[in-house]
This record gives structure tokens, C-alpha cells and sequence, in this order.
């Protein structure tokens, strides 16, 4: 797999490399000259606060037209009116979706509005996630995390290709962009699962001792492994695959579930090291709007670049599309008839 970096990946990736970033390297916020960006319109998920929201009003400084994808549809409707605050003739520019990324069948019930809607989606941000500061499992028997950050987003995105590809066979348009918000933590979790045969299993178990921020990690690396291997059957000139990363950012809300000295620390570090929501907001907008095709699936944890990590990839790409086949073919009305069979089939062809 080439490696579209000026360094390399183990560099990239290290902890002091992370540091210098945090402190001393700034993503150039875009301006309507950089990118074509007006009349388009995105979805953003978990975009009631933190970096979701500031995604969508930087988006929507752009010129581009935003559906707030929330769990919460009171919370989204305080985003918007915090959006429209000053400038009400953004109200008709932005719109408030219910997304519980813990619930398959709201999944497949956005998809279902997303492929409906008379407008067409350019750009989807699956910005939505959880940190876990207690191990606890979902009702699919998956760890939290794991579901919701991993095979929850899988599903909305398997479920989106085909619906945004469908759109793309209507006249000529640019490629759609789905972006995943990924993390550093990525590069540095243990990933003591990845000689489980099969993989994904060993995510209904509990740890052996609980560590919240290997979890995270963990759970962000199947995304990146997942999305490179996705990525080898998905048209680039239709429907682009990519990764962003913030960076650690205060004011995100990501830790939002510590309490006592877990609350105190995690403060203390955002504030020592944390950009602000604005600056971490800039990565997922070049990446829904600059980065051209050679970014497609990319991104730059260590193992994705290795033999083992690829071979990885194309096992979790496997039982990920075994896994979730189920749930789309109990929604076959969600996505665009296919002759080829289901959205999560054809990819896999």
C-alpha cells in the first residue's frame, strides 16, 4: 500500500510527534476560494456540540447546506438555533435528523430519509462517538465502544454507498465524501484482539482488566483497518473514502462520561495540550472538501501500512460484512434496489 505522507507513518504516529502537532501545527482554515463548496449539502453526525457543531458551522460558512444528524432531536434544535444565532437566513440551510448510532433500526431509518430526500448528500462526517470510562456492553452484546464507534458507523456507512452512488448516476457530479473522525490513540492501542480467530467476537468479551483509552484506541484502528480494505471495493470517482483527525480538543464533549479525578485529569490534559474545537474542526473539513483521490481509505496508523495489518484489514472487512449483512437485508427498503443483491453483497464483490 503506497503511503501518501511526506514522513512515515511510525514517525507520524509517534507521541512526541503528536505533542509538536498539538502545540505548534495549525490546519489552515479554508475559504470559499480554496473549495467549491456552495449549494452542497452534508450530514454530521453527533453534531449537537462540540466538534459536530463546529464542523457544521464551519460548513455552513462555506455555503453548504447542513442535516444535523443527533440522537437527541431537543439537543439538535438547540444547534440550530445556536447556528442560525445572528444570521437567520441560515434557518432555511440547516435541518435536525434523529441518528442513534446504538440502534440499528435508526440507522436504517436515517438511510431510508437520506435516500428519500429530494436533495442530494455530498459530504456525510460520521463524527459521532463514545469514550467509555466504564466497560459496559450494548444490546447487541458488543462493547460499547466498539459498537458504537466501530461497527455502528460500518453499518451507516455500508448502508450510505449505495444511496450516495445511486445519486452520483444522476447527472454529473463530483464524487461524494463520507468521512470518519478518527484518533492518535488509534497508533498507539495494543490491539491484543488481533490474532482472535474470528476477530470479531472477542468484542463481546470483557477485558481482562479494563482500560478505557486502549478500548478507544482499539476501536478507532477497526475503523481505519475496516475503511482501507472498504475502500479496495469502492469507486473512488463515486463515493470517497476518508479518515480525519482532530486531535485531542477541548470543549469536545469526549469526555463527558468522567467524574472525580478521571474528570480532573482528563480536564487538566486538554487544557495542557488540547486544541480548541475550531482548529480541530479544520482536518474534517480539508478532508470533505481537499483531499484528492490518493487520500481514498487512507490514514496512518503504523500496523495499516503492514503486511499483517492488511491481512487484518481484509478479515475484519469480512466478518464486518458477514455481521452486518443481517441487519441490511432485514432492511432491504432502506437503500436502492440493487441487482446485484444487497449494499453490503455488492461492495463485497
Amino acid at each position: 500500500m503506497d503511503v501518501p505522507f511526506d514522513i512515515s507513518p511510525e514517525k507520524r504516529a509517534g507521541k512526541l510527534h503528536f505533542i509538536y502537532r498539538q502545540l505548534f501545527v495549525k490546519t489552515q482554515p479554508l475559504s470559499q476560494h480554496d473549495a467549491s463548496l456552495e449549494g452542497k449539502r452534508a450530514v454530521v453526525t453527533g453534531s449537537n456540540c462540540g466538534l459536530g457543531l463546529e464542523t457544521a458551522r464551519q460548513l455552513l460558512q462555506l455555503g453548504v447546506s447542513v442535516v444535523l444528524a443527533v440522537r437527541d432531536q431537543g439537543k439538535g434544535e438547540d444547534a440550530r438555533r445556536q447556528l442560525c444565532a445572528g444570521r437567520p437566513l441560515l434557518a432555511d440551510r440547516i435541518e435536525v435528523w434523529e441518528l442513534d448510532l446504538s440502534s440499528y433500526d435508526s440507522i436504517a431509518s436515517f438511510v431510508g430519509r437520506v435516500r428519500d430526500s429530494p436533495a442530494i448528500v455530498d459530504i456525510a462526517v460520521l463524527n459521532a462517538g463514545v469514550f467509555n470510562c466504564h466497560e459496559s456492553f450494548a444490546s447487541t452484546g458488543y462493547e460499547e465502544d466498539v459498537q458504537v464507534n466501530y461497527l455502528s458507523n460500518a453499518l451507516l456507512t455500508l448502508m450510505l454507498l449505495p444511496v450516495l452512488e445511486q445519486q452520483r448516476s444522476v447527472g454529473r457530479r463530483s464524487p461524494a465524501r463520507i468521512v470518519w473522525v478518527t484518533s492518535d490513540t488509534a497508533a498507539w492501542a495494543s490491539f491484543q484482539e488481533r490474532a482472535s480467530e474470528p476477530l470479531l467476537p472477542a468484542f463481546r468479551q470483557p477485558m481482562p482488566k479494563w482500560d478505557m483509552s486502549d478500548r478507544y484506541g482499539t476501536s478507532k484502528l477497526l475503523g481505519q483497518l475496516f475503511l482501507t480494505e472498504l475502500a479496495r471495493h469502492t469507486q473512488s470517482r463515486k463515493v470517497m473514502l476518508l479518515c480525519a483527525n482532530p486531535g485531542l480538543c477541548h470543549g469536545s464533549g469526549l469526555g463527558r462520561q468522567a467524574d472525580g479525578w478521571l474528570r480532573l485529569a482528563y480536564n487538566a490534559g486538554t487544557r495542557l495540550l488540547g486544541r480548541s474545537c475550531d482548529l480541530g474542526a479544520r482536518p474534517i473539513l480539508h478532508a470533505a472538501a481537499l483531499l484528492d483521490e490518493k487520500a481514498h481509505g487512507q490514514y496512518d496508523a503504523p500496523i495499516v501500512y503492514t503486511p499483517e495489518g492488511q491481512s487484518i484489514a481484509k478479515r475484519l472487512h469480512e466478518e464486518t460484512l458477514s455481521e452486518l449483512s443481517l441487519v441490511q437485508n432485514a432492511h432491504p427498503e432502506k437503500t436502492p434496489a440493487d441487482p446485484a443483491g444487497s449494499a453490503v453483497e455488492r461492495v463485497a464483490d
